[in-house]
């Protein structure tokens, strides 16, 4: 019996990618055109145009915002792979009230939107001097980022057999050397998910940078895109520029962990 052709699938696909790949395209298209160039910005320019990138690191300091952010983004991805997955662990292993009550906590956390205690955790700051510091925006993030490393990692345990733990216990290993030598190497997939989902959202974090990081030599990359934009001009083609340059980091890092980041993904929600 033959099998029906299924010819619907090509033209999905060549649409889905044309509406992920635009911006792109767009952002491309921008960041080497001249800014008298006023043509259409699907068209690819007359003249590429590399000045937009020399005012994005000359003035813009864009190199300067991506360290920032690559020093925020390193900090707060290994607290959170870290207090993430020991966290997770006897939550994953013992089925407690307490526990399930946990758990229950962690999701209503991650419910809850950040910018609507922005006031207090601003005055918090303030009196543990942690306004202008890399510590004080990083504390901020793991905060908010922590219930959803938890939460892949609970689930990604739940699916390591029990019997792994029983098998270290005979050898007389303890809770603690059973987590680090026989339960985290199993856990790179997920790490790879909590990696890429809390780093992306560390790296593109503009809400609490732009409260916590008052100097302009700590800010991060958002905030340096944001300030081609203001209420009297804008420069759209060095801000364009800006940002293919700070996309750059993120999109490899994807690139190295996308194997394990898919596999983590599934198993987090399936298993």
């Amino acid at each position: 019996m033959k099998k029906k052709t299924q010819w619907w699938r090509l033209p999905i696909a060549i649409l889905i990618c044309v509406v992920f790949l635009s911006p792109l395209y767009i952002l491309v298209s921008v960041a080497f055109r001249s800014p008298a160039d006023l043509s259409s910005y699907w068209s690819l320019p007359s003249e590429f145009h590399i000045e937009n990138f020399v005012s994005a690191i000359s003035e813009g300091k864009i190199l300067k915002s991506i360290a920032n952010s690559a020093i925020i983004t390193v900090g707060s991805v290994l607290i959170l792979v870290v207090a993430g997955s020991l966290a997770a662990y006897p939550l994953a292993r013992k089925k407690t009230r307490f526990n399930a009550g946990v758990n229950s906590f962690i999701l209503g956390i991650m419910m809850v939107p950040p910018l609507s205690i922005l006031v207090s955790l601003y005055s918090v700051l303030v009196d543990l001097k942690g306004i202008n510091s890399y510590w004080g925006l990083i504390l901020t993030l793991v905060t908010f980022e922590l219930p959803l490393a938890i939460f892949l990692y609970t689930n990604f345990i739940k699916s390591l057999p029990k019997a792994l733990d029983e098998a270290a216990a005979i050898d007389g290993c303890g809770p603690i050397r059973t987590f680090f030598q026989i339960i985290l190497p199993q856990l790179m997939p997920v790490t790879a998910s909590v990696v890429i989902l809390t780093g992306v959202h560390c790296w593109n974090d503009y809400q609490f940078s732009l409260y916590i990081m008052q100097n302009s030599n700590l800010r991060t990359v958002p905030l340096a895109i944001a300030s081609y934009f203001s209420q009297t001009t804008s420069n759209v083609n060095a801000a364009a520029a800006a940002a293919l340059l700070a996309i750059l980091p993120p999109v490899l890092a994807f690139l190295f962990l996308q194997k394990y980041f898919i596999k983590g993904m599934v198993d987090s929600a399936i298993k």
